[in-house]
């Protein structure tokens, strides 16, 4: 398999209509992360749980999205560390986790596996995105689309990651 599209245009991902930097940055400081890792996707029958949105680790930024039709759900992380052939396998895919991960190079992107959780890695103007879940839950097809579709989110993205304030202002 080939991905074609995940990173064949990195400007296209980290420009164009992003949503305004003073609300990003206030935004993610909320979430205690750098705005530069805060990214998002879309993919057809997926919506964020934004109660998993923020930090994760130290610094790493996390949103989750859940299925609408069931309980399958899958994680975007982001965070600045590189991926590489020979740091790959090396890196853990849970943080702690001693399991053997195998690397495949797909495009642009590194295609992970355990033996029960499978990610797309996607290096990203400094970042590496990763799209990550439980194998038997979400299946490669729809990681691979999670992949080719992260990018900065524009206003209604990320108003969409924001707890809802009711009509009150925070």
């Amino acid at each position: 398999m080939l991905l074609t599209g995940c990173a064949a245009d990195n400007k296209n991902r980290a420009e164009g209509t992003a949503a305004d930097s003073a609300d990003l940055d206030a935004a993610a400081r909320s979430w205690g992360v750098a705005p530069e890792l805060v990214y998002v996707t879309k993919v057809s029958g997926f919506t964020v749980f934004q109660e998993s949105v923020g930090v994760y680790g130290d610094d790493e930024f996390v949103v989750a999205y859940r299925s609408e039709k069931g309980a399958a759900e899958f994680g975007l992380f982001v965070d600045r560390k590189t991926l590489t052939a020979e740091n790959c396998p090396k890196q853990p895919m849970v943080e702690g986790s001693v399991e053997r991960v195998t690397c495949e190079q797909d495009g642009d992107a590194w295609y992970r596996k355990t033996d029960d959780h499978h990610e797309y890695a996607v290096p990203d103007n400094g970042v590496v995105i990763r799209l990550s879940a439980d194998t038997d839950e979400v299946d490669r097809t729809v990681l691979r689309k999670a992949a080719e579709a992260a990018h900065r989110p524009d206003d209604a993205e990320l108003a969409a990651l924001l707890p809802a304030t009711n009509g009150v202002d925070t």
